[in-house]
Formats: structure tokens, C-alpha cells, sequence
């Protein structure tokens, strides 16, 4: 790897870094509870990862970063399936567009959406499941949180386009092919 290579490879680890540092810190500390979890606006850190790191760097910064706001937040049980949910719903995201606010990152936002509402049935049907409970009971106790995952993503959402719209006129040089 030559230096041109390592320069932006540790450009990119430390963004990733401060990333993971910011969506840890705004879904544990601002969040409100709900039967199985909590409502947050971390997401929209994550969005803004997204398209401003290559995939693997966001994929890192989501999950490291939402992962720690569980285990802080006493979810250790999430752990796992946040770190999942949250690495596969970065990867609709163009970080080499050059504006955060393009065509593509906003219709991202739909499959990430439905990764994250759809991630979050499948495994909280299965941690009941494992915790003992039926089938029918286990659908019925995830689909309890359906709704407050749909209002965090839109909330998450709301956050994208007022960041990255902020960004996107401020200039500020973040993404792939400015950095």
C-alpha cells in the first residue's frame, strides 16, 4: 500500500471513529424507552455515515456505535442484532456522489427503513422465542414495537435531511470524492 493509500485509509478510520463516537453518544443519550427498546435519532448519524464514508467504514461506525449506546443503555441482548441491522442498512448509501442529499441517499432511506422496522420484528420475535415464549405470543410481542421503530426511523430521517442538507451548503468537503 503506498502512502497515498494509508493516508486515506487512516482518514477514513479516524472519520469512521468519530462517527461511532457521535451515533453512540446521541441513541444512548437521547432516546426514549419502549417496550422492548428505545426511540432515537442515532439513525440519522448512521444515514449521514453512510453517505460520507465508503460502505465498509460506515458499516463499522454504525454497528460499533449503536452496538456500545445498547450495552450502555442496559439492551446487552440487542448487542448482536443492532450491530447487524444497523451494518446491512448502510449499504444503499453513495458516499462517492459528492453531496450527502443526492437522488440515491434519499431513496435509501426507504430499504434502510424497512432493514431496520424488518430487522428489528424478525429478531425480537426470535429473542422472545429464546426466552421461552410461543410463537404466536413471540410475533405478537415484537409487532408491539413495529410502530415506534417506524416513528424512529422517520425521526432518523427528519435528521438526514437537515444535517446533510446543512452540510451539503455549508461545503463542508466530507464525502468520498472530496476527502
Amino acid at each position: 500500500m503506498d502512502n497515498r493509500k494509508r493516508i486515506k485509509h487512516l482518514k477514513y478510520l479516524t472519520l469512521s471513529a468519530v462517527f461511532a463516537a457521535i451515533i453512540c453518544v446521541v441513541t444512548a443519550f437521547v432516546h426514549i424507552p419502549t417496550h422492548q427498546g428505545y426511540i432515537h435519532v442515532g439513525d440519522g448519524i448512521i444515514f449521514i455515515a453512510a453517505a460520507v464514508l465508503p460502505a465498509p467504514y460506515a458499516m463499522g461506525a454504525a454497528a460499533i456505535g449503536a452496538g456500545m449506546s445498547d450495552y450502555l443503555s442496559g439492551y446487552a441482548m440487542w448487542v448482536l442484532p443492532t450491530m447487524i441491522i444497523k451494518s446491512l442498512m448502510v449499504l444503499f448509501f453513495d458516499s462517492g456522489s459528492g453531496k450527502i442529499l443526492c437522488k440515491r441517499n434519499i431513496f435509501a432511506l426507504i430499504p434502510a427503513g424497512l432493514i431496520c422496522v424488518g430487522g428489528y420484528y424478525l429478531f425480537g420475535v426470535l429473542l422472545s422465542i429464546l426466552s421461552g415464549s410461543a410463537a404466536q405470543a413471540a410475533l405478537m410481542a415484537a409487532l408491539a414495537d413495529v410502530p415506534s421503530n417506524m416513528i424512529q426511523i422517520t425521526a432518523s430521517s427528519g435528521l438526514f435531511f437537515v444535517l446533510g442538507a446543512g452540510l451539503d451548503k455549508s461545503g463542508v468537503r466530507l464525502t468520498g470524492k472530496r476527502l
